[in-house]
């Protein structure tokens, strides 16, 4: 099993970045693929981003490809969510998630999650 705990979320104008960070402990953290997701209020949760166990490959959803870059340091047991050019769309929960082995966009593959941190985007 893996633990996760993220950080970094808070309210940033259009146009700002973030940079969300997401701590695993537990288990060797180069075992797992690393994802992120947002969820709105009252929608599904959405992939965002995820990036292989060596970090070699990375995949995007289309609308942040360009200004979000998922980036790993497997020394330090942490993923990173790096958030550029952000939009009020960007607006979400955003959480980390773990999966053994071979990457995916879909959340219900990942059986490990994170507690979620806030992003808003807003002037």
């Amino acid at each position: 099993q893996v633990q996760l705990v993220e950080s970094g979320g808070g309210l940033v104008q259009p146009g700002g970045s973030l940079r969300l960070s997401c701590v695993g402990s537990g288990e060797s953290f180069s075992l797992y693929a690393m994802g992120w997701f947002r969820q709105r209020p009252g929608q599904e949760r959405e992939f965002v981003a995820t990036i292989s166990r060596a970090g070699r490959n990375t995949y995007y959803l289309g609308s942040v490809k360009g200004r979000f870059t998922i980036s790993r340091d497997n020394a330090k047991n942490t993923v990173y969510l790096q958030m550029n050019s952000l939009k009020p769309e960007d607006t979400a929960g955003y959480y980390c998630a773990a999966k053994p082995y071979a990457v995916t966009i879909f959340h219900c593959e990942y059986p490990y999650w994170g507690q979620g941190t806030q992003v808003t985007v807003s002037s």
